[in-house]
């Protein structure tokens, strides 16, 4: 049951990694936004597009995380 958890934290581990490293910073959107691209940041279609796949996988991928450490931590 350990090793399941422990894999469970590898992985998830390396996908907030991953996923964090991959996300562009706040300030890189703002120069976008002022030339229209504000439609694509506050859209409807946010959960579609790339930023908002990679914040869904930071959230999973950190619940994910947390839970395993606890549940871990628990075990032993």
């Amino acid at each position: 049951m350990q090793t399941l958890f422990y894999i469970l934290i590898v992985i998830a581990s390396l996908a907030l990694i991953a996923s964090v490293l991959l996300q562009s910073g706040k300030s890189a959107g703002l120069s976008g936004s002022i030339g229209g691209g504000a439609e694509s940041i506050w859209g409807k279609n946010k959960g579609r597009s790339y930023e908002g796949i990679l914040s869904k996988i930071t959230t999973i991928s950190a619940i994910v995380f947390v839970i395993s450490a606890l549940v871990l931590t628990a075990l032993q």
